[in-house]
């Protein structure tokens, strides 16, 4: 069973930054592509970011493009996401995926493996 945990959010002006973390056990997580996805009230569940297995390939959403790196670190079985600049607008709950494909998709429903959300808020 695969388990995923993120942490790493919580309340901050805007401008500033934060770095989620995202630990996934349970399978081979080196060979996982890891996406981040995000969900604020009164709106759809939105892709901000993914990574392939290797960290070679990495692609986000325009609205972040710029101010939010992802990256992972496979001997730790763990993804990162780096928010910088951030916006009021990107408050929302920050949910990390894990994928079975083999190739990384910021369509939703080509992951398998949720986490609980960490909840970020920016403040203006």
């Amino acid at each position: 069973q695969v388990q995923v945990v993120e942490c790493g959010g919580g309340l901050v002006q805007a401008g500033g930054s934060l770095r989620l973390s995202c630990v996934a056990s349970g399978r081979t997580f080196s060979s996982a592509p890891m996406g981040w996805f995000r969900h604020a009230p009164g709106k759809e569940r939105e892709f901000v970011a993914f990574i392939s297995w290797s960290g070679e390939i990495t692609y986000y959403a325009d609205s972040v493009k710029g101010r939010f790196t992802i990256s992972r670190d496979n001997a730790k079985n763990t993804v990162y996401l780096q928010m910088s600049s951030l916006k009021p607008e990107d408050t929302a709950i920050y949910y990390c995926a894990v994928s079975s494909s083999d190739y990384p998709s910021e369509l939703w429903f080509q992951y398998d493996y949720w986490g609980q959300g960490t909840q970020v808020t920016v403040s203006s």
